[in-house]
């Protein structure tokens, strides 16, 4: 499913990404700086200290330094989306017709008459045009193979080759830490293309691998991925808040970066359904953004720019929960929750 790229196309990736790499690290720096070294001493001296991420937040505001990193970011962010679509509009016709061709592994199942949340529709989530949902023509994969083109671009390669580090990671780290533990079944919520579905196949190759997502384009594109790889993963459409799965169904539930995309009732609605999916000393796997509670206040307020400046509304609002009464108010136990924040 990769996409030829001409010269002109490598280089304004490069630059893109490179442009990222420099606002996330250079002038990212440069905007703490400016805060330790000015912003916040004036506020001490005023008898006002700077606390909390709100109140950093807000003092920068009119500050240049916090005006020009957020522009040049949110340009960055845009660019993004439009130096990789050129390769896929004008190979989108081939790779329809490459993810139409009949699954020799796995299977893909889409359901028509399945409500897109308005949580998805409403946004065009990371300043994606169209974002998940969009759909431009019958059998339509252009979505699920914007987001894969512009991973690499996004995170200047940190995510590996195959964007699959967090699968990988993840998959491996419960393989070898313990080696007793054999699952059968494992589902991925909110799997998107199935870039860390997969890893989960290849880490327990005896056990049946599904990915579930709500938007059609992407599982379409998801579904021909794992087959051009040769990696048997199941994709289902299905909303993560309501499964069709029956009880007590997988023995790992694995999401990725998806709550923080979620309004606050839709994680507790996927909390419960985890718990009611997962069998008898199954393991709910979770690869989340870390908790404010656990981070200072400058941690905090760089981390919570996305919900304010990057289409990710809910971003904040879930950083704010306490992450294990979260699951203890979904039947998990609080004494088996494990939290480990980088």
């Amino acid at each position: 499913m990769a996409v030829s790229l001409t010269q002109h196309d490598r280089s304004r990736r490069a630059f893109v990404a490179t442009l990222r790499s420099h606002v996330l690290q250079r002038m990212a720096g440069d905007l703490r700086q400016h805060f330790e070294g000015t912003v916040g001493p004036e506020h001490e001296k005023s008898g006002a200290p700077l606390e909390s991420p709100e109140a950093i937040h807000e003092a920068l505001k009119p500050e240049l330094p916090f005006k020009a990193y957020s522009s040049v970011r949110t340009a960055a962010q845009e660019m993004v989306f439009d130096v990789v679509s050129d390769a896929v509009d004008r190979e989108l016709e081939t790779l329809n017709e490459r993810a139409a061709q009949p699954a020799k592994k796995g299977s893909l199942t889409l359901n028509s008459a399945l409500p897109l949340p308005k949580s998805v529709t409403g946004i065009d989530v990371h300043l994606s045009p169209g974002a998940y949902h969009e759909e431009r023509a019958d059998n339509d994969v252009s979505a699920g193979a914007v987001y894969d083109n512009s991973i690499d671009v996004f995170a200047f390669g940190q995510f590996g080759k195959r964007h699959n580090d967090i699968g990988t990671t993840l998959s491996n780290y419960l393989r070898l830490k313990f080696p007793e533990f054999a699952p059968t079944s494992i589902l991925d919520c909110g799997c998107t293309i199935g870039h860390n579905t997969l890893p989960w196949a290849q880490a327990f190759p005896d056990a049946e691998v599904t990915g579930i997502d709500v938007a059609p384009g992407i599982l379409r594109y998801a579904h021909a991925r794992a087959q051009s790889l040769r990696v048997p993963v199941h994709f289902r459409q299905m909303d993560a808040t309501a499964m069709d799965f029956e009880d007590e169904s997988f023995d790992v539930v694995f999401s990725s970066m998806f709550l923080h995309e979620l309004p606050l009732k839709d994680i507790r609605a996927y909390f419960r359904e985890a718990y009611r999916v997962l069998k008898p000393g199954g393991l709910l796997w979770t690869m989340e953004l870390p908790p404010n509670a656990k981070m200072g206040p400058w941690e905090s307020f760089y981390l919570d720019w996305d919900s304010f400046y990057n289409n990710e509304p809910f971003y904040k609002t879930f950083r704010d929960q306490d992450y294990p009464a979260l699951i203890a108010a979904a039947g998990f136990g609080e004494d088996a929750f494990l939290e480990a924040t980088l």
